[in-house]
């Protein structure tokens, strides 16, 4: 299939498909004539990439782990226990805790200024 094909099969922009290729994500098979060309291989790893970047992942840990996820029967997506997944994803997780914290933190200092600015007010 063409990019057209994927774009609306997955509801992804074509744009976003081929940021996807530039980062390594997805790697059509190129025709004879430059056109890039799809399977439906490509469209659960399109369903993946967009699991992953939702779980807060970025495309260059995506990049490491999209080979160790596949769908079940049921068609969910599964995680393989490839060399170095529990690690990555670990890092990760730590990575977004500590942004919720920071966020919490500023939360805090905001909210502490509106009441001090609200009792004046």
């Amino acid at each position: 299939m063409r990019i057209g094909e994927l774009a609306r099969a997955t509801g992804v922009s074509r744009r976003l498909l081929r940021y996807y290729e530039e980062q390594g994500l997805l790697r059509p098979v190129r025709l004879p004539n430059g056109y890039r060309d799809y399977d439906e291989g490509h469209v659960a790893a399109v369903r993946h990439i967009r699991a992953l970047l939702a779980a807060g992942l970025p495309t260059t840990v995506i990049a490491r782990l999209l080979s160790c996820v596949h769908d079940d029967e049921r068609g969910r997506m599964v995680a393989a226990a490839c060399p170095g997944m529990l690690s990555h994803l670990r890092r990760e997780r730590r990575r977004i805790a500590d942004a919720i914290e920071r966020l919490q933190t500023s939360q805090q200092a905001l909210d502490t200024l509106l009441t001090t600015t609200l009792q004046r007010g």
